[in-house]
């Protein structure tokens, strides 16, 4: 049966690969990019191959909440019902660290744009809804203040923290959820693939993004990951385990969660 799967950061790379891949399956597609003009040339290369009813595209900046809030907004009602949410997009090396609302643009669009996004959708995504957020096996050890100011660490140090923060919340969310729906699970797609962001950051081509989209589609589709709400799963060893071991430092996790709601209540707010 055909799903509805929105993939942020879906212009390039993994994101643009499993977008690819699920419409090959017959799904329906949602794009979204920051750039309108380079979302719209992909998106109008697609709708050529799986045609206009099979692909749609929004555009959002989400290093700005308002922006993430508003895309949720649109995306709930144009589609009452969304199947899946893959949370792909994702910065590492940024030209500007702080963003116009004075966050570390790292943890803005690696942690909280994600976890804003979902609490948007949630009602479309229903019981038996997805959401699969792209973690990483960089993850190290982070503070909950990292979350509101911007960081002069660099760009490694600082994306690693966000995926904890990320990885963390998913699985908290998850557990959460794990009766009532949508399911929320954490996956390292692989590390080192060839996509933009290890290109810029490491200088190296990597392996095929294939392998990523390939994992996305499982984790969004299987029945493998059907009971997976809360874990995590690293594709470097191809299973589920805990993440790094800091996410268990006691009060960590309450104090993340109380930042994340009260950024949320405050852009409701607002």
């Amino acid at each position: 049966m055909s799903k509805t799967i929105l993939i942020t950061g879906s212009t390039d790379g993994i994101g643009l690969a499993t977008a690819c891949s699920l419409l090959e399956q017959g799904h329906h597609v949602l794009l979204h990019g920051r750039n309108a003009q380079k979302l719209s040339k992909v998106c109008r290369s697609l709708v050529a191959r799986f045609g206009k009813d099979k692909v749609g595209q929004y555009c959002a900046d989400l290093s700005v909440m308002t922006q993430v809030s508003a895309l949720a907004q649109a995306v709930a009602e144009e589609c009452p019902q969304l199947d899946v949410l893959i949370n792909n997009a994702g910065v590492f090396h940024v030209d500007d660290t702080v963003t116009s609302e004075g966050f570390d643009m790292r943890f803005m669009v690696n942690t909280i744009a994600p976890y804003i996004l979902m609490q948007g959708l949630r009602s479309v995504l229903g019981a038996c809804g997805r959401v699969i957020n792209l973690s990483s096996a960089a993850q190290s050890p982070f503070e909950v203040q990292e979350l509101l100011t911007p960081s002069h660490l660099t760009a490694g140090a600082v994306y690693a923290k966000s995926k904890l923060a990320l990885t963390m919340w998913s699985m908290q969310i998850g557990a959460q959820w794990k009766e009532t729906g949508p399911s929320v699970i954490a996956v390292n797609p692989k590390s080192f693939l060839g996509s933009k962001m290890v290109q810029e950051a490491y200088g190296m081509q990597g392996s095929s993004v294939q392998l990523g989209a390939d994992i996305l589609l499982e984790a969004a589709l299987s029945e493998r990951f059907a009971q997976a709400s809360g874990y995590y799963f690293d594709n470097d060893v191809g299973q589920f385990r805990d993440p790094h071991v800091s996410a268990s430092t006691p009060g960590l996790m309450a104090q993340l969660m109380e930042v994340l709601i009260q950024l949320e209540a405050q852009l409701q707010s607002s």
